[in-house]
């Protein structure tokens, strides 16, 4: 009887994904850790023979390719490939301090370096909002604190910065720029009178004054856009911030109303069961993979929820509905 055979599970220092299609693997010995190099030094030319992500943390320096030529300082992170010819040439005048991790990827569906061509080069980690930049700081410290299981977590981090990497960084501004002005304009009203977190209506005048545009032009607008005036369009938007508040928190019907602008839980009951098909209740009491779909993915509304300050602000305390 032919007996499969178990496949061996990762190593000390290898990430692999959950359907074990490719792994990454620290290559021992060469970081996550941190070199200081005197002023004038330089490295290369060399050919790398695994993946490497370099980052600076005080100085400057350049990075040649072939004719690819990327000055580095602070706050650039850059991924070097198998197979590059490159060198690194450090600040002339004063001590460069830089951060590096060699890794390799593995596995049957492993990336290979036709595919890896097309990955960036260097990315910016200077944003505040910026994950990447937390990742590499977290590898640092495991590398250099060693804790245990160290290159296990290590091969994770990494992982899931080379993802972030590839994929991109998060976008600088919300995806605003396809919807037309007066939109905009609007929901930058709309955002203003829900900032401290209960999402109340907003008269249809003075939406249309925020435009700029007349009441009819801001509904032709809208309809063209989303299939429903902006009325309807907010209601929404309001009827989808009850979502978290009935799956998340222990509050009672009046008071997620009132988080999202009803006068009471009467009128908000009647409007939730006439938009999601189910009454709130019934909703809160259904596991959020069975649930009735989210009013706002049938109407494309998305682009409008980016625009708004965060739900959820629930008058900084869990359970306790912001004045209304």
């Amino acid at each position: 009887m032919n007996e499969r055979r178990k496949r061996p599970g990762p190593g000390p220092g290898e990430a692999v994904d959950s359907a074990g299609e490719w792994g990454l693997e620290l290559v021992p010995r060469l970081g996550p850790a941190v070199a200081d190099y005197p002023p004038g030094s330089s490295f290369g030319p060399r050919t790398a023979r695994s993946h490497e992500f370099v980052w600076l943390l005080r100085g400057s320096a350049t990075w040649t390719c072939g004719a690819l030529r990327v000055p580095l300082r602070p706050g650039a992170l850059l991924l070097v490939r198998p197979g590059m010819r490159d060198a690194l040439r450090f600040d002339p005048a004063r001590p460069t301090r830089h951060a590096y991790v060699h890794f390799r990827l593995t596995g049957p569906a492993a990336p290979g370096r036709e595919e890896a061509a097309g990955w960036p080069v260097v990315k910016e980690l200077a944003r505040r909002e910026e994950p990447m930049a937390a990742l590499c700081r977290y590898l640092l410290h495991l590398g250099g604190a060693r804790p245990p299981s160290w290159e296990r977590h290590a091969a994770h981090t990494l992982r899931l910065l080379l993802l972030t990497f590839v994929a991109g960084p998060l976008p600088a501004d919300p995806p605003a720029a396809a919807l037309p002005e007066p939109v905009l304009a609007m929901m930058a009203e709309v955002g203003a009178c829900w900032a401290d977190g209960v999402a109340r209506p907003v008269p249809l005048g003075r939406l249309a004054a925020a435009a700029g545009v007349s009441v009819s032009t801001l509904c032709r607008t809208f309809r063209a856009r989303f299939g429903l005036g902006p009325v309807a369009a907010l209601e929404r938007l309001r009827l989808a911030r009850a979502e978290p508040l009935l799956w998340l928190s222990n509050l009672p019907l009046r008071a997620v109303a009132l988080q999202c602008g009803f006068a009471d839980a009467y009128h908000f009951s009647r409007r939730f069961r006439a938009v999601y098909g189910v009454a709130p209740s019934a909703f809160r009491a259904t596991p959020p993979e069975s649930a009735a779909p989210s009013p706002l993915a049938a109407a494309g509304l998305g682009a409008l929820e980016a625009l708004l300050p965060p739900a959820g602000a629930l008058g900084g305390e869990r359970g306790k509905p912001a004045a209304p």
